[in-house]
């Protein structure tokens, strides 16, 4: 059995003290080890929730880093960086970095094996627009976007990794995916996966749901049988955030 994995993306908010007041809050609601817990905060935040999550279950991770271990590369973060701090998974090719800085197939190919060989756990994001699930290619995109991330990754590696499914047209829009339209999503992902290792890879491998995730929906689309838990935006903010890791 696969454990869940439930990761909160801050995205772009919380101060250092806006930031400790909500790790508080939290903490020992999301604490019970039943699943894994991730806080993916801002850069800033990185110490303060280090600091306030030792000796807890919850994990620390990043939003993004570089696929270089040092060089001219003004405001970026290593991933040599992230691994001396503490942290254990960063967030890798999310859609908002896709659509807004530009990242690319190959360029989540290179952060995805600079994590690993560092030692972090990647939380790869692959997903669709509207525009391509209504023209019927979300599997095509999928397989594509699995495909170029895993390059020359091994399967020792890759069984490392979390898979997180975003569908684009569902992320902080309140429009959510059905549990049918997650689950053949991510069954979806779990067949390339498998086509690329083995099937023992492709089992291993936790693929998450994300794309406004609610405790009033989570319970339902964690009972798939291909979902193993989900990358939570908006409601990660929130108080609601306890009631997802607990569903």
């Amino acid at each position: 059995m696969r454990k869940k994995i439930i990761a909160g993306n801050w995205k772009m908010n919380k101060t250092p003290s806006e930031a400790a007041a909500l790790i508080h809050d939290l903490k020992d609601k999301c604490n019970s080890g039943a699943s894994d817990v991730v806080f993916c905060v801002p850069y800033v935040d990185l110490s303060t929730a280090l600091d306030l999550l030792k000796g807890t279950n919850i994990a620390v991770g990043a939003q993004n880093m570089h696929f270089e271990d040092s060089g001219a590369f003004t405001g970026e973060i290593s991933a040599p960086m992230l691994k001396e701090m503490g942290v254990r998974y960063v967030i890798i090719g999310h859609s908002e970095r896709r659509e807004y800085f530009a990242e690319t197939d190959v360029t989540v190919n290179k952060k995805v094996k600079k994590a690993l060989s560092a030692g972090l756990i990647p939380i790869l994001c692959v997903g669709e627009t509207l525009t391509q699930r209504e023209q019927g290619i979300t599997v095509d995109l999928l397989r594509q976007q699995t495909r170029i991330a895993f390059l020359d990754v091994t399967a020792a590696d890759a069984a490392k990794t979390v898979v997180a499914y975003e569908p684009i047209w569902a992320i902080g829009t309140g429009k959510v995916a059905t549990d049918e339209q997650a689950q053949e999503a991510c069954a979806a992902i779990r067949r390339v996966i498998g086509e690329i290792y083995a099937q023992a890879t492709a089992q291993a491998i936790r693929i998450q749901y994300g794309g406004s995730v609610s405790a009033a929906n989570a319970k339902g689309l964690f009972a798939m049988p291909d979902i193993d838990g989900g990358l939570v935006g908006g409601a990660s903010l929130k108080a609601d955030f306890a009631q997802i890791v607990n569903s």
